[in-house]
């Protein structure tokens, strides 16, 4: 049966939508394969030349080979029949009809938000993006994004600082990572804190139409969906409009109407998406999932979420007390410290979510 359904899933030129249907006429992938040209082309869809990539679907693909590097690699496959398949992408129309899976997904993924933006992210998109994502996960739901650099590296890096779990879903086989320079947030993800996950065959390299594919994706599991910040051209406003058709409520941060990273967000909302400005608000429009996230957005003020915890670690101490009462730069912190500069940005990062410290223009820190 898996067999079959990564044969299916391999052909070229024959989406979800159409294997969906031919899986409900036939019954199983295997049955698919077997069928003469003559029923194929009863399908909805399936024409001459469709027809004739399924009878030649066993020298197309080798699902045997597949399955052994899946093996080999420490992945998984799984279909909607499996009860790990998150439940909000089951019901999508034209849901993936197999997911590869490098990590673990836990039956908690299903209550999942989507955060997506530019690529090009400026200090505030960065900030806006951490803010959101590392309360949200902080209050139990899973972040959904595309792993893409920008707003999407952004979200997953604060989820994970919150000890909560995030998904990558990538526009690529798993087996050609893209972006590459996100390899090590990649390993990272898929070592206890989430999964990165791709419909795609492992070695499918990206390009321009996988990644509106994996964008549907994020948008069909999201049970809401977060701009953070975008420009009017951007890939994000498709994820949007996909979670729109799915039913999926909007959020967009708004930004500077003088700064065009931001004109997409301002764009959604005029259009009808919420405006965001702070994880309370979202979590009382979703409810039943705070579970450490207290604050009351209509009593407290607006971006002033309250503290989630005032435990440090000898790392986050350290540099919170190499901060004194003056402002500095990483590059300060590092000298002061003896920490090297990730460790800084990241202890600099959980601090500033613990309201502990507030990031000046300039790359500079100040304890608040």
């Amino acid at each position: 049966m898996l067999e079959a359904l990564l044969s299916l899933n391999a052909l070229p030129k024959i989406g979800p939508v159409r294997i969906r249907r031919l899986l409900d006429h036939f019954g199983c992938a295997e049955k698919v394969l077997k069928a003469d040209k003559d029923r194929l082309m009863r399908i909805d869809g399936i024409g001459p030349e469709l027809a004739e990539i399924l009878l030649n679907a066993s020298s197309l693909c080798d699902p045997v080979a597949e399955l052994k590097e899946l093996r080999e690699r420490g992945l998984s496959v799984i279909t909607p029949e499996d009860p790990d398949f998150p439940a909000t992408l089951r019901e999508a129309y034209d849901r993936p009809i197999l997911l590869y899976v490098w990590g673990k997904l836990e039956e908690r993924d299903r209550h999942a938000i989507g955060i997506v933006g530019t690529r090009r992210a400026s200090i505030y998109g960065k900030n806006s993006t951490q803010k959101l994502s590392y309360h949200l996960a902080r209050s139990g739901f899973t972040i959904v994004s595309g792993l893409a650099l920008g707003v999407d590296t952004f979200a997953h890096e604060a989820a994970i600082a919150a000890g909560g779990r995030t998904v990558g879903v990538i526009g690529s086989g798993l087996a050609r990572l893209y972006p590459g320079e996100n390899m090590a947030l990649a390993e990272k993800i898929a070592d206890g804190h989430g999964a990165i996950v791709s419909e795609f065959p492992l070695h499918t390299p990206p390009d321009k139409q996988t990644f509106p594919q994996r964008n549907r994706i994020v948008a069909a599991w999201s049970k809401a969906l977060i701009v953070t910040e975008c420009p009017t051209w951007s890939g994000s406003l498709i994820t949007a409009n996909l979670a729109a058709e799915y039913g999926r409520p909007i959020y967009a941060v708004p930004g500077p109407i003088d700064k065009p990273t931001s004109g997409g967000c301002n764009q959604l909302i005029r259009n009808g998406a919420t405006l965001l400005t702070d994880a309370g608000e979202i979590l009382e429009d979703l409810g039943g999932l705070a579970l450490d996230f207290k604050e009351n957005s209509k009593s407290s003020p607006a971006s002033a979420p309250a503290p989630v915890t005032v435990d440090l670690t000898d790392e986050e101490r350290q540099i919170f007390e190499a901060l004194g009462d003056s402002e500095h730069s990483i590059d300060h912190l590092v000298d002061l410290s003896g920490q090297p500069a990730p460790v800084v940005s990241t202890c600099l990062l959980k601090l500033e979510m613990k309201k502990l410290v507030r990031a000046l223009p300039g790359f500079r820190y100040v304890r608040r």
